[in-house]
Order: structure tokens, then sequence, then C-alpha cells
């Protein structure tokens, strides 16, 4: 990624505020408004290879497995028109500086770029950032608000499939695509934060926040099971609740004619997950609730030298799952309603290279593993991993034409789940 370009990734994704990787520029009395984004879209063809239950063979595919399947008709190849993995973005950000603070705030949307509704414009833009930044070079930056999670950040956004589709391309008319999340780390999400970062001393800075406790409804990898009346009666639930999330991350950074970063990073959660056994029409209901921790670690490193470049990533974590934190972090025991934690890890390793035209060429491979909690817990995803290879050539200084082909396979703990999608992708990504 040629540094004009990883400048605009970083300019949209995180609304960088300063003059060097601004967009459009308007000053307005103490304030500079900074007018920032991206527009792509990406035609994808997709095929697949499943044992999933809807392509008529009667297999079910592992919970947690990022390869959907056949459509509801049993094709087992799919087109469509969707954003990639970033999303088209409108970003506000406005600087200024008082009483020696440097003061800022960004606001963005997302809209989509396709929909595969009659209509034609059902789904509903996405609103990921909304915060206020304050402080000083010499003593840090305070940061208030909606922005990228802290753990995994440095991993997606290292990711060469962020100028394009990567894995997830499956599905018509979807918001975005999954890139090499589920694949290789686990997606930071957009989350409610207050955190501190500490001023540059000699390329090493670390952040430290909390964050809020996101909250979702997740199968527990449990069969469901039949009540008297012909019910389902399982029902598992994780609520991020107990306390704020904490999330951290230590990077370094050089110049030169090799130059690079390292960085670490990691997050814990508590996490309250409830069972319920017997439906509501049912004699009896019994609902077990029991907690634990949820924590993970990573460690990541880039270097370029010339027009190459490599980049390497590992995550490793327990009761966080896959592919979205907490997803399939906890098996539901069939003593008392107890939870066992998962152990889950993964990550990628890519290589880039600039040729004399300009095109950058790249080589990615991920992947994403979820150990059983124990012998009984096999309904579960075992693994997700990804190849992908693509070509990103600069047409202009803003807008890049976009070459990828992606092959995701999601794995089972069970004989006979292994399911395979091909995705071909072309498109376009302008940055301003």
């Amino acid at each position: 990624m040629n540094n004009k370009i990883k400048l605009a990734v970083a300019g949209a994704v995180l609304s960088a505020a300063s003059v060097a990787n601004a967009g459009i520029v308007i000053p307005a009395g103490d304030w500079t408004l900074d007018i920032n984004g991206n527009v792509n879209a990406f035609a994808n063809w997709t095929s697949y290879d499943t044992k999933a239950a809807n392509d008529a063979r009667g297999v079910t595919a592992a919970q947690g497995g990022l390869v959907a399947g056949a459509d509801g008709t049993g094709e087992d190849s799919v087109v469509g028109i969707n954003t990639g993995l970033l999303p088209s973005w409108l970003g506000f950000t406005g600087t200024t500086r008082q009483n020696d603070v440097d003061v800022s705030f960004t606001i963005s949307f997302q809209p989509n770029a396709s929909d595969n509704h009659p209509m034609g414009d059902i789904l509903t833009p996405l609103n990921r950032q909304a915060f206020v930044t304050f402080g000083d070079k010499s003593w840090g930056t305070v940061k208030v608000g909606k922005d990228l999670g802290i753990f995994a950040g440095q991993a997606i956004l290292n990711d060469m499939t962020l100028l394009g589709v990567g894995g997830g391309a499956g599905v018509s008319g979807a918001q975005t695509t999954l890139g090499g999340i589920g694949t290789g780390y686990i997606y930071p999400a957009w989350k409610g934060q207050i955190s501190y970062t500490t001023p540059n001393m000699n390329g090493f800075s670390a952040t430290i926040g909390i964050t809020n406790p996101n909250q979702g409804v997740f199968g527990d990898g449990l069969a469901a099971s039949t009540g008297a009346n012909g019910d389902a009666t399982t029902v598992a639930t994780e609520l991020y609740q107990d306390r704020f999330g904490i999330e951290g991350q230590a990077m370094y950074e050089w110049t030169g004619d090799v130059a690079g970063k390292v960085w670490v990073s990691g997050a814990s959660y508590d996490v309250e997950q409830s069972s319920q056994t017997g439906a509501a029409q049912d004699a009896s209901v019994s609902t077990n609730v029991d907690s634990y921790t949820a924590s993970v670690y990573d460690i990541g490193a880039t270097v370029s030298m010339g027009n190459a470049s490599l980049t390497g990533y590992y995550y490793n974590g327990e009761g966080v799952g896959t592919t979205f934190m907490g997803t399939l972090g906890a098996f539901a025991l069939s003593d008392g309603g107890k939870f066992k934690k998962r152990d889950s890890d993964g990550g990628y390793i890519q290589a880039t290279y600039v040729i004399p035209t300009g095109t950058k060429l790249g080589l990615s491979y991920g992947v994403s593993n979820l150990d059983k909690a124990n012998a009984s817990d096999t309904s579960i995803v075992d693994k997700n991993d990804r190849w992908t290879v693509g070509a990103y050539h600069p047409l202009t200084k803003h807008l890049n034409l976009v070459a990828e082909y992606n092959e995701v396979t999601s794995e089972g703990h069970t004989a006979n789940t292994e399911d395979e999608q091909k995705t071909f992708s072309l498109g376009a990504i302008l940055f301003f």
C-alpha cells in the first residue's frame, strides 16, 4: 500500500484530523473542518461447495462457520454488488486549539452501495463514529465517544482487504463484507469508549480505555431439546454487563530504509450468561445463570522495505469465541446450568509488493480456530480460514481499481462438515 493510500485508509477509518491526512479542508473561524471519506463498490461472483442442510444433502453446517451455503432455491452460485470490507464513508472532523489544548470532534455515517430489496433502499445507513478528543503532544490525548475498538484495531487496519472485499461476499445487497474478520482476527467493532493515549515517545505510544459492554444473544453449542408441547427449550444469552470492558494497546513504530511497527493489545470483559430449559407453555421453566471473564491478547508486526511489505498477526483468548467478540465463547454444561469457556486463537500473514506500474499485488492467508469445551461440544466450527490474492491499482492518487480472489473454508469438529466459498471481485474505491 503506497503512503498516500495508507493515509487515506487511516483517515477514512479513524478520521485522522491532521492537515497531512486531510480530505476537503474548510477554515471556519476558530475551527478547521475536514470533510473526508470514501466511496466504493464491487461486483462479486461467488460459488459454493457446501454440506449445509439447504443444499439437499441433509448435513447441518457447523455453528459459527462463515460459509453460508447455497441460497434458498438450492443455487450454489450467487452474484451481487456490494461495498467491500470498508463501507462507503462520509466523515466530518473539526479541530481547534483552545487554552493550550488541542480539541477535535468527529461524526461520520456510512451509506450503502447496494440493496437487494425491491425498493432498492431499505437498508439503514450505519453510524460508526461520534467522539471528541482533547489533549496536547506533551501529555497525551483523551477520547470520549464511539469509535473503533482498541483491541484488534491494528489487525483490521493492516489487512490488505480493507481496500477490497475479503470474505463474506456471498450475500447480495449486504452493508459490508467481512474482509479478514473471523479468518485471522476478531472484529474490533465500534464501541462507546473513554480512552487515554500517551504522547509519541520516540516511536512508542500506548492506549488504555474502558469500553461499553456490548451485549448480544448467541447460541452456546447445545442442541435444542423439545418440551412437552413440542416447544424448543434451550436458550443461551450472553450479557456483557457486569462491568465496563477494558482494552489496551502498546505500539512502537520506526522509519528508515526498513520501516515498520510492532504492537500488542488486549481486552477483558465480564460475561453473565444464562441458559433456560423449558418453554413458557411447559409446566416448569428452569433458568441457570453463570458468569466468567472473557480475555484475549494479540501481537502483530508489519515491516516495509522498498516496494515490499510483510505483515504477521496472532491472537489468543478464552471465552471470547470467534469472529465477533463473545460469539460462541462458552458451552452450556448439562449439570447445573454452568458454562465452560472455549479457547480460541488465530492470525494471518500477508505479503504485498508494488510493481513498476504502481499496482500493489498481495497474497494473504488467515485462520481463526475455536476449540471444543469438552468431548460433547461438537456442533461448533473448528476453524474458518481464508486465502486472498489481490491487485490494487492506483488509477489516480485518490482512485484505486481492485481485483480480488478469495477462498474461504469453514470446517466443523465433526466429520463431513467442511464448506467452501470462492469469490472473485472487481470494483473501485475512491478516497477524499
